[in-house]
């Protein structure tokens, strides 16, 4: 019996925070040096995401100073108690040849891993990730764009729209929870033919959802065949736009990346369990 090949591990980045920019309430920026640049291997897909690494306390104190512990080691060697945590977070921008990644970072509470390291991280902290990654590539071509998405999706939404040429058109929607939470876009270079809007929790009525009204009340052009549409964000949320996007304005699969990359009331590892459970379908 042949034995399927194991697949390549995924290269590991060594960062060191340079910066943090709080940019709303709930949104901070962490700039980070990749002190092993030449091992970064980039991907085309403007949404790039990596796994940030949380390693245990005994990882870390078997880990030489100076040194970054090594995840594949961990993994292979740590008890379960100690192995590493992984949490997938979006690369708002990447600049390989200085060497730097801005990682945008949701708050969202006090509990768990991402959120707690981002509003607390510091110049000089140090941080394993895995990747980058990314499969969803726009279409510069597409008469029309829509991209939509919560807080968590922000970073990707504001990277597809640096990614689309000067001469497109559409609308993006960029959900949070209030007025306060929205932020400077004027380092994001927005094409001219693009209307940005935000959208907030606060003001939604019952039963409906922020996100998905604002999906709705874009000015959609007649002719929907050369459309396209990128609407990421949490999953109950997306199971909403699915309706919208393909019932109400009839786009076909292909025109549409729809993923959800949390759920409300749900921890990371039970919201990546459930995925592949029907209540973690979108599509």
């Amino acid at each position: 019996m042949t034995k399927t090949p194991a697949r390549p591990h995924k290269p590991q980045l060594n960062l060191t925070v340079t910066q943090r920019v709080d940019l709303s309430p709930g949104m901070v920026r962490v700039v980070c040096r990749i002190e092993n640049a030449a091992e970064f291997q980039d991907v085309e897909p403007p949404e790039k995401y990596v796994k940030l690494i949380f390693f245990s306390r005994a990882t870390l104190a078997d880990t030489a100073s100076g040194e970054f512990p090594d995840y594949w080691r961990a993994r292979e060697t740590a008890a379960p108690a100690d192995q590493p945590v992984s949490r997938h977070m979006t690369l708002r921008r990447t600049d390989p040849e200085a060497g730097e990644v801005w990682i945008d970072v949701a708050l969202h509470g006090s509990e768990g891993y991402a959120g707690p390291w981002a509003a607390a991280a510091a110049p000089g902290d140090r941080v394993v990730a895995l990747g980058p990654g990314g499969t969803w590539v726009p279409d510069p071509r597409a008469t029309w764009s829509l991209f939509a998405g919560d807080d968590a999706a922000v970073p990707a939404v504001l990277a597809n729209l640096e990614a689309m040429p000067a001469s497109a058109h559409g609308e993006a929607v960029l959900e949070v929870a209030d007025a306060s939470h929205e932020f400077d876009l004027s380092d994001v270079s927005i094409p001219e033919g693009f209307t940005v809007r935000w959208v907030h929790r606060a003001d939604q009525a019952a039963g409906e959802r922020a996100l998905v009204r604002g999906i709705a009340d874009a000015a959609w052009p007649e002719d929907v065949s050369g459309v396209q549409a990128f609407v990421h964000g949490e999953r109950e949320t997306m199971k909403a736009a699915r309706h919208e996007l393909f019932e109400v304005r009839g786009l076909d699969r292909a025109q549409v990346s729809l993923s959800g990359y949390w759920a409300g009331g749900r921890t990371e590892d039970v919201f990546q369990a459930e995925k592949k459970l029907p209540v973690g379908k979108i599509l």
